[in-house]
């Protein structure tokens, strides 16, 4: 089945120097793809040009005339830039000419914008960030992250139906565990919103483990971790100051004298194999999970390897159906008086 997929090669620390040059990598790993290279044409077709692949058969440019700054507001992005290279992606996705829209731009900006372009599943409230991360184990499905600083116990019921639909569909898991984050295991445990969405994932039919802490997320306790946009989003960012002091302080004592180079060369097979385990861009691609098309957020930063794992990430999810198979479930969940009926849709925007 082809999959196209709509790309922001203007977003990002890098834009079409590192867009571009990924993208070329994914498609020859993705013989069934397509992509939609959006943003200005100068620079994606010298990028294009300098692969020998000017005439790729399975890249077609799509024109845009403006750029999102990685510091640009919201309500700017929305109002002022409609033919932004994000926002021409994200309308791709609208208009059914690409089934996902992957961005290193600007994380606000590219929720508002497609929130407001797409909408969101019926059912759902609020759309929330989804990444995946390593554990002993193997790796953890962790949502929210950061779209959603304060939320009610539906939403997180609603996040880990998403969550749970997510795992099962793409990794084919068909009851995947769901931890709901809190400061002690305990039922007592937590606020009151924590207690309340505990109540309702304990009665509702997930598999769910109960709550989790903070060191049950890289032990792999559970395949899914739900908790709101605060808490996960200053989980993640304390988790990478961690690893990347961690590895400061590991280049720091291989270099300290002669005989600790010596032992570094000597050890080289294992640090390499410690860097591709803990390799963040091999996790690199966040799914704004919960709209009505599937977006993909890449690091802002991310390199030529990174970017195409995100790339990898929306064309996994397009072709398992997410979208579709979030939509049955929250339908189904309904019907069966698991959840709170739908709100009534919102007028013209």
């Amino acid at each position: 089945m082809k999959t196209v997929i709509a790309v922001d090669a203007m977003g990002g620390d890098h834009g079409p120097s590192v867009t571009v040059p990924a993208s070329l990598d994914f498609l020859a790993s993705h013989p069934e793809s397509e992509l939609l290279l959006v943003g200005l044409e100068a620079p994606i077709a010298a990028e294009l040009s300098r692969h020998g692949a000017a005439s790729h058969s399975r890249v077609r440019v799509v024109p845009a005339t403006e750029v999102v700054g990685m510091d640009e507001e919201v309500r700017t992005a929305i109002r002022t830039k409609k033919n932004s290279s994000m926002r021409v992606a994200i309308d791709l996705v609208k208009d059914g000419r690409a089934q996902a829209c992957v961005s290193a731009g600007n994380t606000g900006a590219l929720m508002g914008t497609a929130k407001f372009v797409l909408k969101t599943l019926p059912g759902i409230d609020r759309p929330a960030i989804c990444a995946v991360l390593p554990t002993r184990k193997g790796q953890v499905t962790m949502l929210d992250l950061g779209a959603n600083a304060d939320c009610t116990p539906e939403h997180l019921l609603q996040f880990a139906i998403m969550g749970a639909t997510l795992v099962s569909a793409v990794e084919g898991r068909e009851r995947p565990t769901v931890g709901l984050l809190n400061i002690g295991s305990e039922e007592i445990k937590g606020n009151a919103v924590v207690k309340e969405a505990g109540e309702r994932l304990r009665s509702s039919t997930l598999n769910f483990y109960g709550n989790v802490e903070g060191n049950d997320i890289y032990k792999g306790t559970t395949d899914i971790v739900v908790c709101d946009g605060f808490v996960g989003n200053v989980a993640l960012k304390t988790s990478e100051g961690i690893a990347k002091m961690m590895g400061d302080f590991l280049k720091e004592e291989y270099t300290r004298n002669f005989f600790r180079r010596l032992a570094a060369l000597v050890s080289i097979p294992v640090i390499r194999a410690f860097r591709e385990r803990v390799d963040h861009r091999r996790y690199n691609g966040a799914t704004l999970l919960g709209l009505k098309g599937i977006v993909v957020k890449s690091h802002g930063s991310a390199d030529r390897l990174a970017f195409a794992t995100a790339l990898a990430r929306a064309q996994s999810e397009a072709g398992h159906g997410l979208n579709e198979r979030i939509a049955e479930e929250i339908a189904r969940l309904h019907g069966e008086g698991h959840l709170a009926a739908p709100k009534p849709a919102a007028g013209p925007q």
